[in-house]
């Protein structure tokens, strides 16, 4: 019997393969045509310092005096908004700022109020995205419709600061650093619509 293994026909001798390398290959990717995230300069004024009331009408201006309050106050926040306005809050300065000062002390808080919050939660917000994440001594809640509210948009720090709007549809108003007593009043004003206040169930369910 053989055992030898059959012969297929392939010749048992193949000549080497020569391969030769193209070489190196340079990936030239396009520069990003996305612009950097906008780095906001707070205004040049110290919080229960500066006396003269400071307009502003545009809002470069408007952002850069929430700035400075928010990175000055050492207890408290209190920001009174119709929706939260993006345009003036939804930013990473802002979020830092707010951010600092919860950290800062276990007492320190940032309240906010708003007549709707259904365009924060749909399209994302850095002040909703805190309250998720500090939810101990930063609060959202909804302006009762059953009681009257005025028209109009603030922000308070501590007991001396404030940015005032009335008319919350453009970005005009004026800002006090050195203000205590219509600080009381607002203040005020927002302890009380805080008090009847409720709590949103959409929000509630994003924080979830």
């Amino acid at each position: 019997m053989n055992d030898a293994p059959e012969h297929d026909g392939t010749p048992d001798n193949l000549p080497d393969i020569e391969f030769q390398s193209p070489g190196r290959f340079s990936v030239h990717n396009p520069d990003s045509e996305l612009p950097a995230p906008p780095t906001w300069e707070p205004a040049p004024f110290q919080l229960g310092a500066h006396s003269q009331l400071e307009r502003f009408s545009d809002p470069e201006t408007a952002r850069a005096h929430a700035l400075a309050l928010m990175q000055q106050a050492a207890r408290s926040l209190s920001l009174y908004s119709p929706d939260l306005e993006p345009w003036l809050y939804n930013y990473a300065s802002i979020q830092d700022a707010c951010t600092r000062l919860l950290l800062r002390h276990p007492q320190n808080r940032l309240r906010i109020l708003v007549r709707d919050s259904s365009r924060a939660i749909k399209e994302g917000h850095r002040l909703l995205n805190l309250s998720r994440r500090l939810s101990s001594n930063c609060h959202i809640r909804l302006l009762n419709p059953d009681y009257p509210n005025p028209e109009q948009a603030f922000l308070l720090a501590d007991q001396s600061g404030l940015l005032l709007r009335t008319e919350p549809a453009i970005p005009a108003g004026h800002t006090h650093y050195n203000d205590p007593g219509r600080v009381r009043q607002l203040q005020a004003q927002f302890d009380q619509a805080w008090d009847t206040s409720l709590s949103d169930p959409d929000l509630r369910s994003f924080l979830l």
